[in-house]
């Protein structure tokens, strides 16, 4: 079993972020930064299938656990992700029982799931077949994306089903389902947050939460709250945030006369 696997099965602090571009040095840059797992971004980027490959090659090899978040709740998606060697698997918009079961028939074979066999990366390229396949369980982790109400109404019930091993929650997502889009201080959306909170708390999978922006004190908020598995930023939050500061210190200077 890898580590990671033993420390969502422990319900124990696991930190990553995100990447939204296909940059196999930034994504490089990202793995060594101290995260322990990156997830790469196949719903809300133009990054191709090629592209996931290749940032799953690099963030592997440069020593985190790279996830993918793939851009539905489909088998075709799922499979490739995983066989190019994703290590994990978010799913978006997984609303019921029913459809955290379909993701776990995705990314699992037979007799736990339903997934295709097929040689690629994953498998050491047709070498490795059988290692892979006795150990899936113990390497591959899959979490589900809370947001949606149908999905609150019943999170007890969907992480209950076997083979989902967490959920993050997709606050952004979750208050559109309520028709106040953004609006986090929105009584409907605090209600939402804090039935997800009460899981996150006391639930026995761990609670996962993107902290989108650099904010430490929200980020040890999440942790206190009882959040097990934050993402943290994005490669491109970092970037944008990054370059509003220096353009702000450039102002603050003034122009440079010689």
């Amino acid at each position: 079993m890898n580590d990671l696997k033993t420390k969502i099965r422990n319900r124990e602090l696991s930190v990553g972020s995100w990447l939204s571009f296909a940059d196999l040095q930034i994504a490089e840059m990202m793995a060594t930064a101290g995260f322990e797992w990156l997830v790469v971004d196949m719903e809300h980027t133009s990054t191709s299938v090629s592209e996931m490959r290749a940032l799953i090659q690099v963030v592997s090899l440069a020593g985190a656990a790279p996830f993918v978040r793939v851009g539905a709740n489909d088998p075709l998606l799922i499979k490739r992700a995983l066989d190019a060697g994703s290590l994990g698997i978010v799913v978006p918009m997984v609303n019921s029982p029913d459809e955290a079961r379909a993701a776990v028939d995705s990314v699992y074979y037979p007799p736990k799931g339903l997934r295709g066999v097929g040689l690629a990366r994953a498998q050491k390229y047709g070498e490795g077949f059988d290692e892979y396949r006795t150990g899936q369980e113990d390497q591959l982790s899959l979490f589900v994306q809370i947001e949606h109400y149908r999905a609150v109404e019943q999170l007890d019930a969907i992480m209950a089903v076997d083979g989902v091993d967490g959920f993050i929650v997709g606050p952004y997502d979750l208050s559109g389902s309520l028709g106040v889009p953004g609006q986090f201080d929105h009584p409907k959306v605090v209600e939402a947050l804090a039935e997800v909170a009460r899981y996150a708390a006391a639930g026995a999978k761990p609670a996962g939460m993107h902290v989108v922006h650099s904010d430490p004190e929200r980020l040890q908020g999440c942790i206190d709250a009882g959040y097990r598995f934050i993402a943290y930023g994005t490669e491109m939050i970092f970037l944008s945030e990054k370059l509003k500061e220096t353009a702000a210190t450039l102002k603050a200077i003034g122009p440079v006369t010689r």
